[in-house]
């Protein structure tokens, strides 16, 4: 007989624990309480006359207390109770300190690649980690219900963030509302920031005010430059004013203050860019913030605004200097370019702007690229409007809003309470193929997803505006008056909270035996299974009154854990959990031949039914030398999918200078091709991980997702 312990772990029957164990209770009971040698013998004979092949560990202890109590022994029944209790907690503080001296020992490959933004062995870092696990295991011991832990360990859900819930102010992503704090002035740590009155100071203060927020949350966070434009005119008329009252001529005014706004567009967004970059938030990471470049936001101050989508765009291709002051691919801020009528076609005024986007595109890996055109037609509100507005952070979308007050849309402002995931690929495995089966357990998956996710929306809905002030009370996501609820932020539509899902492809694949990419079966019971989630959750919204939302998860460290929960649950599979990772979302799995176009039109069918967020890929070569090239996936984005990257290379090696991209072996190691360095603090790797950019290493699990994938874009011409 065999006894599946509470890990997972599966060991043969060992009799001497059941008599220890009960030996142990006897020594805290009175003599005549005790049991008898021969009453512990008789109670293991009972226990191997089940004849399991397999048993449970809590269905031994479970049996052992009938049996005691079948023999009088209540009093031993009840310390055998007490002393199970007791190692139960003993277990879980073991696992906490063995977690934090892994940590601090800093030789954990689970915390060094825990997240590619975030390097473990910096102290800040290393104290954000130390209170995760704190709140991590006050989660999971106080706050969440045993079903629901129990199926985040086995890989069934995963319920996110844990590291931060036991906090209950925190919340996930938001769009930060920049022009409120910049027009009306906000407050930071109790000082009063008041609005600026030119580009340099705005920008200066907008950095702080994203610190500051990041620090009170734990997603991604978004801001617009379109907020930023209005204070491009300020200054300008500031230089104009001061050369006029000097008496030249008005040529000479408009030239010179021209000339002068330039030169302060291109130190507001070094100075943003120095800032983002170089600033620690709580969380021990640069903020992870995402930058809207949008010329639709505005007409008034469009051409304020194409001058600092300018300057960004330039000062992103040339790269941010290393330790070693060569210039390489920084990960933030992620720029979020929006394609539209004005700058699509080679013959629209701002045309030179989304050459310039190709050309960063195809250097750095930003800006990603929404599609005006498509977004509209997806995310239609209640007035029957089409509305386009960037993703929170990396890949978190809102859902469609018109503001009671004013009857007219609102997305900066708003913010997402959460994610829980479901595994796609267990629910296939635990069905072994019948159809009926499947349906079943994905329906009990999903309401265990969305039990989860209502804790969740309970812990935020006990706050007050008093637990963060500058998001509640001070413009970032609301002007509540101190001591005021946010419960009303969370219904009706003003904030989300996402269902998120992973392994679309590995999920499809078992079922019917086809890619969820073949334009028959495969594909047509995949889009069954996105549909079932979108149902429900507009099942739950109508019950509730909340956002509940699909949610294509970036799953980053996630892949990895699930990957090996499958393979202990289920062994190996041929094709479905023979890799240590699975696909992201609904994304063609990264080994699958498929050209870009292709690629990009089918998952468009899959990313409308996220609509709570997702984000499509294409993998490229070096295609500096090809912006054409890139210049045609753009245009095909804008016509057929709502948001998209291109994923290119662009490494360093700091010890022999190499720029190319860095390779990775058989073993899963990092290396350069020109002199074979294999030390990670002296190679500059910069990939796509989930949305966002990663700089610090991955797990094994990402990496050799990272090492499979392969080209969807041909550049042999090039070569």
């Amino acid at each position: 007989m065999q006894v599946v312990k509470r890990n997972g772990t599966i060991v043969d029957f060992d009799q001497t624990k059941i008599a220890n164990a009960i030996g142990k209770a006897n020594n805290e009971v009175p003599e005549g309480e005790r049991a008898t040698d021969k009453e512990i013998d008789e109670i293991i004979k009972s226990v191997l006359a089940l004849k399991k092949s397999r048993i449970l560990v809590e269905d031994i202890q479970d049996f052992i207390e009938e049996k005691l109590m079948a023999y009088g022994h209540y009093e031993l029944a009840k310390k055998y109770i007490i002393y199970r209790y007791t190692r139960a907690l003993v277990r879980k503080a073991n696992t906490t300190d063995q977690s934090i001296k892994e940590l601090i020992d800093g030789e954990s490959e689970y915390w060094n690649t825990e997240n590619s933004n975030k390097n473990a062995r910096i102290v800040t870092t290393q104290r954000d980690y130390l209170a995760g696990i704190t709140s991590t295991d006050i989660t999971r011991r106080f706050l969440l219900p045993e079903d629901v832990v129990k199926a985040h360990d086995e890989g069934v859900i995963h319920f996110h963030d844990a590291d931060y819930f036991a906090q209950n102010a925190l919340h996930n992503c938001d769009l930060i509302n920049l022009e409120d704090m910049l027009q009306n002035g906000t407050n930071i740590n109790g000082v009063m920031i008041e609005k600026p009155h030119k580009f340099l100071t705005a920008m200066t203060i907008a950095t702080q005010i994203i610190t500051a927020v990041t620090s009170s949350q734990y997603g991604g966070a978004t801001v617009t430059m379109t907020h930023l434009a209005p204070f491009v005119r300020d200054s300008y008329n500031k230089y104009l004013d001061m050369y006029r009252k000097r008496n030249l001529s008005e040529e000479e005014c408009v030239k010179f203050a021209k000339e002068d706004v330039a030169r302060e567009i291109r130190d507001g967004v070094q100075t943003f860019q120095y800032q983002v970059n170089s600033m620690t938030t709580t969380n021990g990471q640069a903020p992870f913030l995402s930058v809207c470049l949008y010329l639709g936001e505005t007409e008034e101050y469009k051409e304020e605004l194409a001058m600092i989508i300018e300057e960004i765009l330039k000062q992103r291709i040339q790269g941010m200097k290393n330790e070693k002051g060569v210039y390489i691919t920084p990960a933030f801020p992620k720029l979020l370019y929006v394609l539209e009528e004005d700058n699509i076609h080679e013959n629209s005024k701002y045309w030179y702007l989304t050459k310039l986007a190709a050309q960063c595109t195809a250097k750095r890996m930003v800006p990603d690229y929404i599609s005006e055109k498509i977004m509209k037609q997806l995310k239609i509100d209640k007035n029957g409007n089409g509305n386009c507005y960037p993703c929170m952070g990396c890949r978190s979308f809102l859902t469609p809003y018109v503001d009671p007050k004013t009857n007219k849309p609102k997305y900066y402002g708003r913010f997402n309470q959460g994610v829980v995931t479901i595994n796609l690929v267990d629910v296939a495995l635990s069905s072994g193929k019948d159809f009926n089966e499947f349906w079943k357990i994905y329906e009990d998956r999903l309401e265990l997803c969305h039990k989860a996710l209502k804790i969740r929306h309970e812990r935020l809905a006990k706050i007050t505006s008093d637990v963060a002030p500058i998001l509640w009370q001070h413009g970032a996501l609301a002007r509540l008056k101190k001591g005021e609820s946010v419960h009303p932020l969370l219904h009706g539509g003003y904030s989300t909270i996402s269902l998120g899902y992973a392994g679309l492809y590995e999920c499809v694949k078992y079922m019917t035996g086809h890619s969820h990419t073949d334009n028959g079966k495969g594909k047509a019971f995949a889009l069954e299974v996105m549909q079932k989630m979108n149902d429900k959750c507009k099942e739950w919204k109508e019950l509730e009154n909340i956002d509940y939302s699909v949610y294509g998860t970036p799953i980053e460290s996630t892949t990895y854990k699930f990957a090996k929960c499958l393979k202990k649950r289920f062994g190996i599979v041929k094709g479905v959990t023979d890799k240590d990772y699975i696909t992201n979302s609904y994304h063609v799995p990264v080994f699958e031949e498929i050209d870009a176009f292709s690629k990009l039109k089918l998952e468009s069918e899959f990313q409308r039914l996220s609509p709570g967020g997702a984000v499509s890929y294409v993998e490229t070569p070096n295609l500096q030398n090809n912006l054409e090239v890139v210049l045609q996936v753009i245009k095909y984005i804008y016509d057929n999918i709502m948001y998209a990257e291109l994923n290119t290379k662009s490494d360093y090696c700091q010890k022999c200078g190499y720029t190319g991209e860095i390779l990775i072996d058989d073993n899963l190691e990092w290396y350069c091709p020109n002199c074979g360095n294999r030390d990670h603090s002296t190679l500059n790797v910069a990939r796509r991980t989930c949305g966002y950019i990663g700089t610090n290493f991955w797990n094994k699990g990402r990496t050799q997702e990272i090492k499979e994938r392969v080209l969807h874009i041909d550049n042999k011409d090039d070569e």
